[in-house]
């Protein structure tokens, strides 16, 4: 991989990271303090440390982990266009899948794409 390929992956890879930080920071109220984009052939996947509330960690210290995850899927299941569509816009592909896991006891959350193997249209985001 040529360096300018390499600097682009790598720009691709902290712009999802910046921006589903982002997302969480606005629709949580409060961002995960650490983020790494991992970027193969047609998977994407972001892994984010330390995003849970102040209440998602007393409800946890509590017993109530279900509690927890079913909120966090829900929430998932309502972001996954918004999270889809960044992912979409910075690699120029289509996204056919997106799945998030929770793993509650390390305070981590890890989201996948699948990218199609269409490229999404640019034309808006490249000022064409």
């Amino acid at each position: 991989m040529s360096e300018r390929e390499q600097k682009s992956l790598g720009e691709m890879r902290a712009a999802i990271s910046t921006e589903i930080v982002r997302l969480q920071a606005e629709y949580y109220g409060k961002g995960p303090t650490k983020a790494k984009t991992y970027i193969a052939e047609d998977v994407v996947v972001v892994v984010l440390e330390e995003s849970f509330t102040r209440a998602e960690k007393t409800l946890a210290a509590r017993g109530e982990r279900e509690t927890i995850q079913q909120i966090r899927r829900r929430f998932q299941q309502h972001m996954a266009e918004n999270f889809t569509s960044v992912v979409e816009q910075v690699t120029g592909r289509k996204v056919r899948a997106f799945l998030s896991d929770t793993d509650i006891d390390q305070d981590v959350s890890v989201e996948t794409f699948l990218l199609a193997d269409g490229r999404t249209d640019m034309t808006d985001f490249e000022g064409g």
